[in-house]
Order: structure tokens, then C-alpha cells, then sequence
């Protein structure tokens, strides 16, 4: 092999262990869609997926220290897990029979998490830093709206965004808007939606350019969304304490 070859290896090897190939919709630069799993795969990867949606709607009902007690056991298993499928045959026989169909090609790469260890790391780290309201809303829409993007850019992404497709982009958006419509509020404030709407553009480009930007989408996702809303909350306090000042406090002590 000349070294020209072993240079050119070696580029795919590297742009496939970032990128991960296996990213739903993720096209090339002329809209084709990259090797990934299947599309009935998909499907059962979402599925699962939105069964973390039990997430958002338990911890709205917990204390945020009752959840957080729930979630570091959760995840340090998860990481046990997916650290351990790749020394020890055992867990790496269950993670074969149970979930190999649905890992996704950069997943089986020794060093890196899976998408399911992600979605606790995230959902752990909102809770911890974000205020409950803005991590229910922000993790509702990770998962309703990556599934939504992910199979509709799977069905239907032909134009390449960032990362992925314009179609699962703008899915991503419309289906956050309406997660924005039923999540709760801190207050009868019209302006609450408009932040939060905001904020789901936000997290639409931070999963669209989540292989960019080196991070899971799982994760870069929810923290995108919950550091813009947090953010808007409190400018808006600064600009208008008195309408917005009592809304933003009643947002902090909600727990």
C-alpha cells in the first residue's frame, strides 16, 4: 500500500469516527444520503427513543433533588454499559442480541457513548443547571422533535443543511413549536412562547450542525435550548422588571 492509499484510509477512518455515518438524513454535499441504518431501524430506534419522554413528564412531578437521585444511578449504568460492551463479553453479547440493529455505525467505535447514554448525561446535566420548566420543555422537544426530523428527513431530505437535511430541519421546527404550545408555563405571559419558540430554532440548527460542532445531538440540543430560554428570560427581566421581573423569579423557584 503507497502512502498516498494509507493517507486517503486513513481520512475516511477519521471522518466516519466524527461524523458518524450512521446519523439520521445526514447528507452529502449533492443531497445524498450517507451509509446509516435502515430505515424500519430507524423507526425502532425512535420508537425507543420516545419512551424517554417519560423524562420530562416524571420530573415535572418530582422534586428536582428526587430526580436527580433517579437519573445519576440511570446514568452511570448507561455509561457502565456502553463502556463495558466493548471489554467484557457478556454485557457485550446483551448489547448484541438487544440493540446491535440500531446502533448506529460510529456507536460501535470503541471510546464513543451511545445515543441512549447521551440522552441521560443530558437530561441529568438540565436538571442540574436549568430551571425545571425551561428542562421540560427543552427535553420535550429532543424528543419529539429529533424523531420528527430524523424520520422525515429519512422520508424526504433532498437539500443539505449543516449536518443534515432542510426538510428534517424545518421538521425539527414545527414540530418543536407545537411541543412549545402544550409544555407548562411560568406564567399567563404571551411572551413565554415567543421564547421558547425562539429557542426551538436554536435547538433545530444546534442538531442540524451537531456533527460540526462535535457533539451529540442529544445532548447539544436540550443545553442549546435551555441556555437560550434562560437567557431571554432574564434579559427580558432586565428590560422590563416590572412586567417580567415577578415571572422570571416565579421561574427560579419553581422546583
Amino acid at each position: 500500500m503507497d502512502a498516498k492509499t494509507l493517507v486517503k484510509k486513513s481520512e475516511t477512518v477519521a471522518v466516519g469516527f466524527v461524523t458518524g455515518p450512521g446519523n439520521p438524513e445526514e447528507t452529502t454535499r449533492r443531497g445524498k444520503i450517507r451509509g446509516q441504518i435502515s430505515f424500519s431501524n430507524e423507526l425502532v430506534r425512535k420508537t425507543i427513543h420516545l419512551g424517554s419522554l417519560s423524562i420530562p413528564i416524571a420530573y415535572y412531578f418530582l422534586h428536582r433533588a428526587t430526580a436527580i437521585e433517579v437519573l445519576i444511578p440511570l446514568t452511570v449504568l448507561s455509561i457502565g454499559i456502553d463502556v463495558g460492551r466493548f471489554y467484557i463479553p457478556a454485557i457485550r453479547q446483551f448489547v448484541t442480541i438487544f440493540f446491535d440493529r440500531i446502533l448506529r455505525p460510529h456507536e460501535r467505535n470503541p471510546g464513543l457513548l451511545s445515543g441512549a447514554t447521551y440522552v441521560l448525561i443530558s437530561a441529568l446535566f438540565c436538571v442540574v443547571v436549568f430551571p425545571k420548566l425551561i428542562t421540560v420543555t427543552a427535553f420535550s422537544i429532543l424528543i419529539i422533535s429529533d424523531g420528527a426530523s430524523a424520520l422525515f428527513g429519512r422520508a424526504f431530505g433532498k437539500h443539505r443543511f449543516l449536518d443534515k437535511s432542510r426538510e428534517g430541519t424545518i421538521a425539527f421546527i414545527l414540530s418543536a413549536w407545537i411541543v412549545v404550545l402544550i409544555t407548562p408555563k411560568a406564567g399567563p405571559v404571551p411572551m413565554e412562547y415567543v421564547i421558547a419558540a425562539f429557542a426551538a430554532v436554536i435547538g433545530g440548527i444546534a442538531e442540524a450542525g451537531s456533527v460540526t460542532l462535535h457533539l451529540d445531538d442529544n445532548f447539544s440540543v436540550p443545553v442549546s435550548i435551555g441556555f437560550t430560554m434562560w437567557g431571554l428570560y432574564y434579559l427580558m427581566s432586565q428590560i422590563d422588571p416590572g412586567r417580567y421581573g415577578m415571572l422570571y423569579r416565579t421561574l427560579l423557584h419553581i422546583s
